[in-house]
Parts: structure tokens; C-alpha cells; sequence
């Protein structure tokens, strides 16, 4: 399915009126981990309280014990302090990379706004080498900003 088709389906997950906030963005999860054949684990972390790390929200794929993130560590505490996106062609390749799983080759990370601050992350990681393209990274941005509605 393309992203173009995907749009509609995370608009309505986001705008419903009967399920709870994590449910739409496990909805969403597995929405992008079921239609889109390189994102093998999809997941969103939050900043946790006034703290200077991350939680792990709702998610889809492999259990992680990767459920606090310190900010600066990983992709994911990388992306907490940098507010840029960040795109991993080979996870090998990266010094501050926190392994999930053997199994897992790229990872993509696009942090989400509310009023100007980073407040979370939707975290993807591939199988496949080199997978991310800028539609990837196009299509997370409008995921994110439809997350940030909720929050």
C-alpha cells in the first residue's frame, strides 16, 4: 500500500471518538508495520515526565527491554536532543546505536512537535539494509504531526 493510501486510514484512527489515545497509536502501529513491508518494528517513545530520557509507548514487533532511553543514547536519545530526524542506512555502521535485536539492519526516527517541543519519536526499524527513503521520511513527518493532535 502506498503512503498516499495510507494517509486517509491514520486520519481516522486519529480522529476517532471511541478509543483512547494508545489505542490509536498501536492502531497506527500496526496500520505501518502491516501495510509497509520494510517496517518491522514501529513504535512511538514520549519524553517521560521532567525527566531527561524516554518511555516506551505503544508499539508493535519484537519485545524490547529498550523501555527507558536516556537522552543522547541511541537513535532515539539522539533524536531527543537533536530535534532532527535521523535515518540509519546500516545500524552497523553507527557508534551510539542500541541494539534491539540481530535482526534489525536500518532504523528511522522522526520526533514529534506539540507547541514547538519535542515531546516523542515514532521509531522504525527494518530488516533490510538501506530501506528509508525521503518518502519514508516524508510520510512519518504527517504521522507525527497527525500524533501531535492527540497530545
Amino acid at each position: 500500500m502506498t503512503f498516499e493510501a495510507l494517509k486517509p486510514q491514520v486520519e481516522t484512527i486519529i480522529s476517532s471518538t471511541i478509543i483512547t489515545r494508545d489505542e490509536k497509536l498501536l492502531q497506527i502501529c500496526q496500520l505501518l508495520e502491516k501495510n509497509i513491508a520494510h517496517y518491522n518494528w514501529v513504535g512511538f517513545y514520549f519524553k517521560n515526565g521532567d525527566k531527561d530520557e524516554l518511555k516506551l509507548g505503544p508499539y508493535v514487533g519484537a519485545p524490547t527491554d529498550h523501555t527507558i532511553i536516556p537522552f543522547g543514547k541511541g537513535i532515539c536519545g539522539q533524536v531527543a536532543v537533536s530535534n532532527q530526524n535521523f535515518v540509519v542506512p546500516d545500524v552497523a555502521a553507527q557508534d551510539n546505536y542500541i541494539a534491539c535485536s540481530i535482526t534489525v539492519k536500518a532504523e528511522i526516527v522522526i520526533p514529534i512537535f506539540v507547541n514547538g517541543e519535542n515531546i516523542g519519536q515514532i521509531d522504525i526499524d527494518s530488516n533490510t539494509p538501506d530501506p528509508f527513503t525521503q518518502a519514508d521520511e516524508r510520510f512519518l513527518e504527517f504521522v507525527c504531526n497527525k500524533v501531535s493532535e492527540l497530545l
